[in-house]
């Protein structure tokens, strides 16, 4: 699932200022198409949040499908980068749960419309919207894997089922608190899921002898 084909070929500027228009047509986008829908969402408003001519979006994308599109990979992108930041030097896989669980809420907070822009992908485009979850579950894997190797967590688990299961718990955790209170789940509650993920996945727990 690393390749997602579209019917239009998007490729980065050469130059610093056109990167960094781009940057500011995929910002605005982010703003739009998160304000309305797919549908209702225009090229008109995109170019006039970016302070842009009509005609530069052009330049960029082919059409508005192409931009939504860049839009989903960015966003993804830009999760798992921030994810990856946030546990890097970590061992214990718990540890990395929990900061990652943080910075998954953090990142949603900074980026409210990705909820809806990921669900209107599945019918904008199902490729990029399978290639979405796949994408962040390719790592999620590969870390669940490593924590079994060492011993961390328990050797019967299908890691493939188990990472869509802990992103879900993280998604739909962050629907109701960052969504819906606009804030993070309280720290008691933080603490209940992390005690939930910690007694499905802790070996020290969960291990059968």
């Amino acid at each position: 699932m690393n390749q997602v084909s579209t019917s239009s070929d998007v490729t980065l500027p050469p130059t610093a200022r056109g990167r960094a228009t781009r940057q500011a047509l995929l910002d605005a986008a982010e703003e739009v198409f998160g304000e309305f829908t797919y549908e209702r969402a225009s090229v008109a408003e995109i170019t006039r949040r970016a302070g842009v001519a009509q005609g530069t979006f052009y330049v960029y994308f082919p059409d508005k499908k192409a931009a939504f599109i860049e839009l989903v990979k960015e966003l993804n992108h830009g999760l798992r980068k921030a994810i990856a930041m946030s546990v890097e030097g970590l061992t214990d896989r718990i540890a990395i749960e929990r900061t990652g669980f943080r910075t998954f809420y953090d990142y949603v907070s900074r980026h409210h419309a990705l909820y809806k822009i990921v669900r209107e992908a599945e019918f904008v485009s199902p490729e990029i919207y399978r290639w979405h979850y796949g994408r962040l579950a390719e790592g999620y894997v590969k870390g669940l894997e490593q924590a079994i190797a060492d011993g961390q967590l328990r050797p019967d688990l299908d890691v493939h089922t188990i990472s869509y299961v802990l992103m879900g718990i993280a998604e739909f955790t962050g629907g109701r608190w960052v969504l819906g209170e606009g804030r993070p789940p309280p720290d008691d509650v933080f603490e209940q899921i992390i005690g939930f993920v910690e007694r499905g996945l802790d070996a020290r727990k969960g291990a059968t002898p």
